[in-house]
């Protein structure tokens, strides 16, 4: 990516756009004197577009070197380029083709030496928790008491071990499901919660049950195969078979703490890293500076012989050519397009447009139309071969680039990438949320003015890159990767914005 220059006030992507971003609000009259030097008809607001040249009556407007939409009206230049004279060239029914492998040169670099926790399986963890994982939501407030009272009484600081590293923390992930499900929806939450008893930043999981739901004990056990068996990590509770489920829960913490807390960080390479990759309230400028920078993050992942899973199919609609070019396989072609059909297919059954994006916070902040959104949403996978599809709720079994099935919504896509085994994700961001989920979530800001106004919210600052080398601010942020994969805490983690949600698409008996 270049930089900008000295007093620069517009940025364009690419030499063939047609659209330029502002780097800063603009008045009707100025003259920006790069590029193009054309004499702004209007105000417009950072982050939004304008045309550097006359735009016909539906004419084609490029950004990114890619069609983002039509002109619905003729386009002067040095005009306002947004909602009200741009519309989406989206149709329902596009058609795709495979070109065929396509070639990459990773990027250059060595490797780091991580601190983590080895998991049985050849998993590694980059935090040591105990996890309360309800069946059914029956049980929330019983986990949620046994939570608090376990991380009082284990976290480290204040009950360790004199053999290992000790707890950082225990959490209960609740959720209103797991009971009057049918179907896909019954088998999607059991696959997620499965995801995360299993997931090796869990140094100790307790699984909590009601007793009459669907989500059945003993179903659970059976679905989760060899893990349920191994009882030094899991223990089970039944709520209705016993007379204090609280006391109950007390005790087997008790016991699953004293080995957890015995566990140690050791030096690690980034085999078995996974990189989950999101992004939510973009804004003109994430497709510039924090998705691009992810991408490049992600490529770096990827070369290192670990994984990278982009997710949010939704948000990919209109741009999702650019990743299918780059699956290693026709096979694998094949699987996604149908992801991508099926995904259609669902909003077609709820009576849905399949184009209704983006959001008002999106359009605030420069984004006209869907393709433009996906267009920048796709920087995220960088340039890697895309190696692998994973559908909801099933876990990542392949180093490389991964798409997982998931829709746009944060909370959901980010516990989908949780429990498809990512131990950390990046997040980017050009408006700003405090979300959290089970695993830590670096923050990345798209624009600096949001990492001044939110540093409780923001670990990373990606909008220095409109002025800065990018090349070191890329290693900056594989450093800070590193120094949260070996134990640093992110901004969500320290403000305790952790929990989860499971995507619902069918009836509620």
């Amino acid at each position: 990516m270049k930089t900008r220059g000295e007093g620069q006030a517009l940025f364009r992507i690419h030499p063939a756009d047609d659209v330029a971003v502002a780097l800063r609000d603009l008045r009707a009259g100025e003259t920006p004197a790069e590029p193009g030097g054309v004499v702004l008809r209007e105000d417009i607001p950072q982050g939004h577009k304008i045309a550097l040249r006359e735009i016909p009556a539906g004419g084609r407007v490029l950004k990114y070197g890619l069609p983002i939409g039509a002109a619905s009206r003729c386009i002067p230049a040095g005009a306002w380029v947004h909602t009200h004279n741009l519309r989406t060239l989206l149709t329902e029914d596009p058609v795709y083709h495979w070109p065929g492998p396509a070639a990459f040169s990773p990027p250059l670099q060595d490797p780091p030496v991580f601190k983590v926790y080895r998991r049985p399986g050849g998993q590694i963890g980059i935090r040591n928790e105990i996890w309360i994982i309800p069946t059914v939501g029956c049980v929330n407030d019983a986990a949620r008491t046994l939570a608090r009272w376990g991380d009082d009484e284990f976290r480290r600081g204040k009950a360790g071990s004199p053999d290992g590293d000790g707890i950082d923390g225990v959490y209960a992930w609740t959720h209103p499901y797991g009971c009057s499900q049918l179907g896909e929806d019954h088998e999607a939450t059991r696959k997620i919660l499965r995801g995360l008893v299993q997931h090796p930043n869990a140094g100790a999981v307790l699984v909590l049950s009601l007793g009459c739901e669907n989500n059945t004990l003993e179903g659970f056990k059976e679905f989760l195969g060899p893990w349920a068996k191994d009882t030094g990590r899991i223990a089970f509770l039944r709520c209705q078979d016993c007379e204090d489920e609280i006391a109950e829960g007390k005790r087997l913490l008790r016991r699953l703490a004293a080995r957890a807390a015995c566990a140690r960080r050791e030096e690690s390479g980034p085999e078995g890293l996974i990189l989950g990759l999101k992004c939510g309230g973009s804004d003109g400028f994430s497709g510039i500076t924090a998705n691009a920078l992810a991408g490049r993050a992600s490529d770096a992942v990827c070369s290192w012989g670990a994984g990278a899973i982009l997710t949010e199919v939704p948000e990919i609609f209109g741009a999702e050519q650019i990743l299918l070019n780059r699956c290693e396989s026709r096979e694998l072609f094949d699987q996604t397009v149908s992801m991508i059909e099926n995904f259609k297919d669902y909003y077609r059954s709820q009576g849905q447009n399949i184009y209704e994006n983006p959001s008002p916070g999106n359009k605030a902040g420069g984004i006209s139309t869907l393709e433009e959104k996906s267009c920048g949403c796709v920087q995220k996978g960088g340039l890697s071969p895309v190696r692998g599809l994973c559908r909801y709720g099933e876990q990542v079994r392949r180093p490389g680039l991964s798409i997982l099935e998931g829709p746009g919504n944060d909370m959901v896509s980010v516990t989908a990438l949780a429990a498809a085994g990512a131990q950390i994700i990046l997040f980017t961001t050009g408006r700003g949320t405090p979300l959290g989920g089970p695993v830590p979530v670096v923050k990345i800001a798209s624009n600096s003015a949001l990492a001044r106004r939110k540093p409780n919210w923001v670990d990373f600052d990606a909008g220095r890159l409109l002025a800065e080398d990018p090349d070191s601010i890329r290693s900056e942020l594989l450093g800070y990767i590193e120094a949260v994969v070996s134990g640093q805490r992110t901004r969500n983690e320290e403000q305790g914005c952790r929990e989860i949600a499971l995507f619902k698409n069918g009836v509620t008996l």
